[in-house]
């Protein structure tokens, strides 16, 4: 596997709140500006998951008093990635904003009110957990524990930022001994098969991006060719990365997985179970 990390990308024609938001994005992103939205699809194509991306939604647009196409049609072709839209939010506008909203625009910055470093982190910061948790609430069961939630989040958090199991336990400043004994007590696969998993929901994620192939799809989860992720998700599911697309990728992918937490939850208790009767 190849290190990936969190991407932040800009977009937006005001050099000073670019500034902003790169000082205070480069402890948790990868940040860099773009110059148009043809240079911002291309970006996107090729980020690995969880990004996050900051526009000006009125980018490019002679009179700014539409918002672009282009916003929504990159929001169309790329709906696993979060876009927070940087604006001013003036009486006549107030109808966009709710746009934006149905669009799929996560957060919005109004520029005259949160046009500080502070303010600028504290939207990036509620925006940062965002791919992730809804990853996750699409994909876990009602029966799984909070101490296993915790878990599959960091694991989510480590595999979007490339890491592996070890950089998982001391996420959760544990032992990789006892991080394994946690994922035993909590009825989930060991730490490695864990963060595989979460890499496996992150690619079939964006596979049902219009936008992306199946070799951007590879290279931005850190796969070093398509070959390694048809290999990895034959493992895991038993479907190529193709064939997956065409039946919904990512809620395939989580139903095998959702199937493979029942499956060891089903084990854990009989275990116990059978320990309890042997105590007696």
């Amino acid at each position: 596997m190849q290190s990936v990390s969190r991407v932040l990308l800009v977009l937006h024609p005001d050099e000073v709140f670019r500034d902003r938001v790169h000082k205070v994005g480069t402890a948790r992103f990868r940040c860099w500006s773009v110059s148009s939205w043809e240079a911002l699809r291309d970006a996107v194509r090729d980020a690995p998951p969880a990004a996050l991306v900051v526009v000006d939604p009125y980018m490019e647009m002679p009179t700014r008093r539409e918002l672009s196409p282009k916003l929504r049609s990159l929001l169309w072709e790329f709906p696993s990635v979060t876009v927070l839209a940087a604006m001013t939010l003036k009486q006549d506008r107030f109808r966009d904003f709710h746009v934006l909203g149905e669009w799929g625009v996560t957060e919005v910055i109004d520029m005259d009110e949160e046009n500080t470093s502070e303010a600028i982190e504290r939207r990036l910061r509620s925006a940062y957990g965002s791919p992730i948790q809804r990853l996750l609430d699409r994909s876990l069961p009602p029966h799984v524990s909070g101490r296993a939630r915790a878990i599959l989040t960091s694991a989510a958090e480590v595999a979007a930022a490339g890491g592996q199991g070890r950089d998982l336990a001391r996420t959760l400043h544990l032992s990789e001994r006892t991080l394994l004994r946690w994922c035993e007590r909590t009825d989930l696969p060991p730490p490695r098969r864990v963060m595989a998993w979460m890499r496996i929901l992150f690619a079939a994620d964006l596979l049902d991006d219009p936008g992306r192939t199946v070799l951007s799809v590879a290279h931005a989860c850190g796969y070093v060719s398509d070959s390694s992720l048809r290999r990895a998700m034959q493992d895991f599911l038993g479907i190529p990365p193709t064939t997956l697309r065409e039946q919904g990728a990512f809620g395939t992918a989580s139903k095998i997985m959702v199937a493979e937490l029942f499956e060891l939850r089903r084990k854990g208790r009989a275990a116990r179970e059978a320990e309890y009767l042997r105590a007696r």
